[in-house]
C-alpha cells in the first residue's frame, strides 16, 4: 500500500510539471515565431539591395544595341558635360552647325557630311540625330525663343550659344 501523502505528493508534482511543460511549450512557440520573423527580415535587405542595384542598373547609362554594334549614348547638355562627350558622328554634324551662318535645314548639313541627299530616306538617320541634339541641349531649333526647345515645321536648326 502506499502512503496517501505520498501520492498527493506526487499528484502535486505532476501537476506542477504540467504547467512547467505548458510554459516551455508557450516559450517554445514564441522562439519559433520570432525565429521566424528574423528570417524573413534576414530576406528584407537582400531583396531591396537586388532591386535597388537592378534599378542603378537599368537607369546607368549603357550603350543602345544597334545591329551588332553599341550605339554610345548622347548625354544632356550641362554644366561639366562638353561636346567632346558626344561620339564622333554627333561632333561632325554639330560642326557642321556650328560653322553654319545660320538655321541650316537637314538636307544642307547632309549635303555637307557627303551624304547622298537625292536618296529618299537617307536623311532621316540624320534627322533622327538632330532632333536627339536638339532634344539633349545642344542645338535648338532656329527662331526658337527664350531658351524654348521645341520642333518647328521648317525643320531648320541652329546652334546653342
Amino acid at each position: 500500500m502506499t502512503d496517501p501523502a505520498v501520492l498527493k505528493r506526487i499528484a502535486t508534482r505532476r501537476s506542477e510539471l504540467d504547467g512547467l511543460e505548458e510554459q516551455l511549450a508557450m516559450h517554445l512557440e514564441k522562439a519559433h515565431a520570432e525565429r521566424d520573423e528574423l528570417a524573413v527580415a534576414e530576406k528584407v535587405p537582400a531583396r531591396l539591395s537586388e532591386k535597388v542595384a537592378a534599378v542603378q542598373a537599368s537607369t546607368a547609362p549603357v550603350s543602345a544595341q544597334v545591329g551588332e554594334r553599341g550605339a554610345p549614348p548622347v548625354p544632356h547638355r550641362a554644366p561639366g558635360v562638353d561636346k567632346g562627350a558626344l561620339p564622333p558622328a554627333y561632333l561632325r554634324i554639330l560642326a557642321v552647325v556650328q560653322e553654319a551662318a545660320g538655321p541650316v535645314m537637314t538636307q544642307h548639313v547632309g549635303e555637307a557630311l557627303g551624304l547622298d541627299t537625292e536618296v529618299r530616306g537617307a536623311l532621316e538617320p540624320l534627322r533622327a540625330k538632330l532632333t536627339k541634339l536638339a532634344d539633349r541641349g545642344r542645338l535648338r531649333p532656329a527662331a526658337a525663343s527664350c531658351g524654348q526647345l521645341r520642333k518647328l515645321p521648317d525643320g531648320k536648326f541652329t546652334a546653342r550659344l
